[in-house]
């Protein structure tokens, strides 16, 4: 059974794996030093279907910012936010709540754009520009973790491979001068 539970999850655990940060943008407005950034293959057909179930998912974001000194680097930021997507299968439509914007609830009618707006950073604010000294050196290090949402009393027994969902991607690192 265990071989069996390799041979049919092992595929879909493969490809979660693969997840990557790309696009990663660190850039400012005149006040704020903004990041944006895209995760991808950070879903699988299996995680898919889940969602469609009306089992929700939550991507884990983790941002930390330091500047660079010669022994110890000194950290200024370390943020950590979610993005949870759920589907509601009498209104047949996703839902996205992104921590960094309290209040907004995304909506929409496909899986496709719910992704793309799951798995996205666009402008998120880190620290105000004042903030940071002139010529010295930064960091910026991101990354993210996909875990499903908790299921209510003992459900994770019943449904097979749901620890396979669970993905987390290396840390990638920006450096630069202000």
């Amino acid at each position: 059974m265990l071989a069996l539970a390799f041979v049919w999850g092992g595929g879909q655990f493969a490809h979660a794996q693969n997840a990557t940060i790309e696009e990663l943008i660190v850039t400012n407005s005149s006040t704020d030093l903004l990041l944006f950034m895209t995760v991808n293959n950070a879903f699988t057909k299996q995680m898919e279907e889940g969602i469609k179930n009306g089992i929700p998912v939550a991507f884990s974001f983790y941002v930390k910012l330091e500047r660079k000194r010669m022994w110890v680097n000194q950290e200024l930021v370390s943020l950590k936010f979610e993005h949870t997507l759920s589907f509601d299968t009498l209104k047949e439509e996703y839902s996205i709540v992104r921590a960094e914007l309290p209040g907004q609830t995304f909506r929409t009618k496909s899986l496709a754009e719910a992704k793309k707006v799951m798995a996205q950073l666009n402008g998120l604010t880190i620290l105000p520009l004042k903030i940071l000294l002139p010529e010295a050196g930064y960091q910026l290090k991101v990354k993210a973790r996909l875990a499903e949402k908790t299921l209510p009393l003992y459900f994770h027994y019943v449904i097979p491979f749901w620890s396979l969902w669970d993905f987390e991607t290396d840390w990638y690192t920006v450096e630069f001068r202000y």
